[in-house]
């Protein structure tokens, strides 16, 4: 399961695994939002309330695509937030993990806070 993450200034891909969470993120596509930034993370309002899956995680690598479900929002790491420890990706509290962000997570850089964010599927 493919989705294309675009914003004025480009797009990335993620492949999505089988899990309760990304199954729901799909059958809402597709979805417009305002990007927020925290760090080196780039997370935007889904509209959707999917509960805590019991395998979700604070850390995680870089180009993780995750779901905060205390914020109802997309989470996509890729490097240190205010509250890493070094290098490591720390999401503000547990996520459930989706997937993964197609080729170099480093492209949503160019996210700029306020930036029209569009998710649909590929």
């Amino acid at each position: 399961m493919k989705i294309r993450i675009s914003w004025p200034a480009g797009h990335v891909t993620a492949t999505l695994d089988d899990t309760p969470t990304a199954t729901t993120l799909l059958a809402a596509l597709p979805i417009q939002a305002t990007a927020h930034t925290w760090g080196e993370e780039v997370y935007f309002d889904t509209g959707l309330a999917p509960a805590l899956e019991t395998d979700a995680r604070q850390v995680v690598e870089p180009g993780t695509v995750a779901f905060w479900t205390e914020g109802n929002a997309l989470a996509l790491p890729y490097g240190p937030t205010p509250i890493s420890r070094g290098d490591e990706s720390r999401l503000a509290s547990p996520c459930n993990v989706l997937g993964r962000i197609d080729g170099d997570p480093r492209a949503l850089a160019t996210v700029r806070g306020g930036d029209a964010i569009h998710v649909q599927k590929v």
